[in-house]
């Protein structure tokens, strides 16, 4: 059994810096809403994950001078002490607790060994440009600093063991993006020895969040490979219990309505959907049904039983039922990775911005789905199949500049 896991000596901030470098993940936030965050926060690691937003407007974020700019950043940063790197490797214990929603889990560096031989599982396709984007970050800075958001099958004496370790005081806490409080603790030798058995035995890691940065350190591997040992070939990674994981739903607006008007779009709709109308949007109260908006209301859907595949994990999905009966046999939506009539929301902006989206005219209309649940996700990774685009939305999501691994 290859290698899964192990400790690291990260780069970090100090307990009085983490404030003003903690930052949103790289990809959640526009150049325009980066520059307007470190307005307020002139430290934040935005500097170095967007380092666009330090040249001329307009300057594009995949030029060398970017890239050279964010690793200038970090010099800056690590010189002016705001970051600084542990004298040993250790694992660290990561607490996010969004208004009451906590979760507990280990960071370390997951071994790309174990990525690339299916251990460490995947899920999604990756896109060659955002993938190429983080092969030059990582190879420029010489550091991956978002850490990939992994989940495994949950374990009690896990739970028992990062439960006893979070009664010590902790490196800092700090609260970042979306009020989310991000607490950090480091370890003992005794619990790493711990934590090193309890991290081996799993079966295997699942690729939650971070699919672009996980095949982006395989490939920077791949290129320096040497010692097995060598820190290029391990990634930055915090892994949870999945049933400690939260999954909001992913939804879909539709640009028009393929040339229909809204009642021939319902009557085809209800030929695979039972279709009721309510009274006002409500999220599905359940698996296999959809709320959609349609010409100022909402309705309720539900896929008739007889048309979900339920042996086949990928094709079960609620993401794929809507999209293989209705937005590709109706609506005309093709593949949704570069189809530009299709946008995708994250469920934590509500019903409301499905709405908005489609009486602005932006949108003909929207689609809430009911959230992927962990037990799918793994089961479709195990089957080593892939799921469709856009299929989860982990909430909370882990700060960038608070851990980083850099190869030595």
């Amino acid at each position: 059994m290859s290698e899964l896991a192990r400790p690291f000596a990260a780069l970090r901030p100090t307990a009085a810096s983490a404030a003003e470098v903690v930052a949103p993940p790289y990809d959640v936030v526009s150049t325009e809403e980066a520059r307007a965050l470190v307005a307020r926060q002139p430290r934040s690691f935005l500097h170095i994950s967007r380092p666009e937003i330090d040249l001329p407007e307009g300057s594009s974020p995949y030029s060398d001078e970017a890239y050279a700019q964010g690793a200038r950043n970090l010099e800056r940063l690590v010189a002016e002490r705001v970051l600084v790197r542990e004298d040993k490797p250790t694992y660290y214990i990561y607490r996010m607790n969004m208004g009451g929603h906590i979760q507990t889990g280990v960071a370390f560096v997951g071994s790309v060994r174990a990525y690339e031989q299916q251990r460490i599982r995947r899920h999604e396709l990756t896109r060659p440009d955002k993938e190429n984007d983080r092969v030059r970050n990582i190879a420029t800075l010489n550091a991956q600093t978002g850490p990939v958001l992994l989940a495994y099958r949950a374990s009690d004496a896990l739970r028992e063991l990062l439960s006893v370790a979070t009664n010590a005081s902790p490196l800092f806490s700090v609260t970042g993006p979306n009020d989310v409080v991000h607490t950090i603790w480091d370890t003992t030798p005794a619990t790493d020895a711990t934590l090193e058995a309890e991290l081996g035995a799993l079966d295997a890691l699942y690729i939650a969040d971070g699919h672009h940065r996980s095949a982006a350190a395989a490939r920077v591997a791949a290129q320096r490979r040497g010692s097995p040992g060598a820190s290029h070939e391990f990634f930055l990674a915090v892994a949870f219990p999945h049933d400690e994981m939260r999954i909001l739903d992913y939804n879909r607006v539709v640009r028009d309505l393929n040339g229909l008007s809204p009642q021939a779009l319902l009557a085809r709709i209800r030929e695979s959907f039972g279709v009721t109308e309510l009274a006002a949007g409500r999220s599905p109260p359940r698996p296999e049904t959809f709320a959609m908006y349609l010409d100022g209301r909402w309705y309720e859907l539900t896929i008739r039983p007889t048309l979900v595949p339920r042996h086949d994990p990928v094709a079960s999905l609620d993401v794929s039922l809507l999209q293989d009966h209705l937005l590709a046999p109706i609506l005309k939506v093709g593949d949704v990775r570069i189809d530009p009539r299709i946008d995708f929301v994250g469920g934590v902006r509500g019903l409301a911005e499905l709405e908005r989206r489609v009486q602005s005219g932006r949108a003909a209309v929207a689609f809430a789905l009911h959230p992927t649940r962990m037990e799918q996700l793994m089961a479709v990774a195990d089957a080593g199949k892939l799921m469709p685009p856009k299929s989860t939305w982990f909430e909370p999501k882990l700060a960038d500049g608070l851990l980083s691994h850099v190869l030595d």
